[in-house]
């Protein structure tokens, strides 16, 4: 990485794993590679080592850019980098593209190596476990014995909720923002509404649509609509675009009307152009099945009891997809487990999508909660 005329530069790398990873649902993978970007230096004891994972559409990209003239910062650029909350002159940060993603990590997009071809739909079911278990094989690969940090929101809070609990010597801290312990029924009910509309595309062709040289852009588009419905707040929604129209009266037909329909239609078609469906459908059911009190009698405080991480949980006000309530429960569980935690509710009109936004009370309290694991490392 370096700067240049105030643009933080920041390069990908590659990572292969030649050993086979067994999965949770009894396959194997026979190989496989995560796609890295590491900002900051790793210190001489390796121990400011903080691991970013991401959300359903997320990947390694988490901060800075590629080149002085790309567009586009990583997707928490506002969380990490020099002298921000997750400050890479402190800490040694590490995103990837976890495996199933079509960024660059193994998934539907890649070889298989058992076929010849692109995986496609044969590339295997993978949950949250799964992915634990690849990033420790990373976190080896560093030399990184324990976490100073492992840090998500959303589905990249149950990263780091599974963290603590699979590996609970090698996680110092573990930041839940905007997660939940579970999914809610109504949450289930939603991801399978988005993956019926790409089920249900004629170009999916079975999830072999590479195949036929089709993309299932416009169950892909659906799916995205939906969902960022459910990710943003009415009230934040209502504020942007209330019942603006793009004309001045009704046109009587189906076309778009309304400016919030314009919106959510170009979200859709940027996001059907930039990811792979078989990839949402691989990350929303790991979504689904993840639920790590399941195995220990289904008893949340139970599932916490070995941990040994200090947590830091956040939610917001108005996060209707990943309510206050769900994190609620997970701080009871952790605090019934006699658990070190610190909870944040913060009042936010940005819906789910507040763990990427700029709210004040959010951005300090993660400052300083950082700032304290940094006094830590320094005692």
């Amino acid at each position: 990485m370096s700067t240049n005329q105030n643009v933080w530069l920041v390069s990908p790398q590659k990572i292969s794993f030649e050993t086979p990873l067994s999965l949770e649902n009894g396959e194997v993978l026979p190989r496989f590679d995560l796609m890295v970007e590491t900002y900051g230096e790793l210190n001489a004891e390796k121990s400011n080592a903080v691991l970013i994972c991401h959300a359903l559409s997320g990947h390694h990209h988490v901060a800075g850019r590629h080149s002085a003239e790309d567009t586009h910062a990583g997707w928490w650029d506002n969380m990490v980098g020099p002298g921000k909350p997750i400050d890479t002159d402190r800490f040694f940060v590490v995103g990837l593209n976890n495996l199933g993603g079509c960024h660059g990590s193994t998934g539907p997009l890649s070889p298989n190596p058992r076929s010849g071809h692109n995986y496609g739909a044969d590339f295997p079911m993978i949950t949250v476990k799964d992915w634990v278990r690849s990033q420790a094989l990373l976190a080896d690969y560093f030399g990184i014995n324990r976490w100073a940090a492992v840090v998500g929101g959303s589905l990249g809070g149950m990263q780091a909720l599974q963290w603590a609990i699979d590996f609970p010597e090698r996680v110092s801290h573990a930041l839940v923002i905007a997660s939940a312990p579970k999914l809610s029924t109504q949450n289930i009910a939603f991801n399978d509404v988005a993956r019926q509309a790409i089920l249900t595309d004629p170009d999916f062709y079975g999830g072999h649509y590479e195949r036929f040289n089709k993309i299932p852009k416009r169950g892909l588009k659906i799916a995205r609509m939906m969902g960022h419905i459910t990710y943003l707040a009415e009230e934040g929604l209502g504020k942007k675009f209330g019942r603006e129209l793009r004309n001045d009266r009704y046109q009587y037909g189906y076309d778009i009307e309304f400016e919030v329909e314009s919106y959510l239609r170009y979200q859709g078609d940027k996001f059907a152009g930039s990811f792979d469906a078989n990839t949402y459908l691989l990350m929303t059911k790991a979504l689904d099945y993840f639920d790590p009190a399941a195995e220990y009698g289904h008893d949340l405080q139970k599932a916490l009891s070995h941990t040994q991480a200090k947590f830091f949980v956040a939610s917001f006000s108005s996060d209707w997809r990943f309510s206050p309530e769900r994190s609620h429960e997970l701080v009871k569980a952790l605090i019934a487990a006699r658990k070190p935690v610190q909870y944040i509710e913060i009042e936010s009109n940005h819906g789910h999508d507040a763990f990427l936004m700029e709210d004040e009370p959010y951005i300090r309290a993660v400052r300083t909660y950082m700032n304290n694991i940094d006094k830590e490392l320094r005692a």
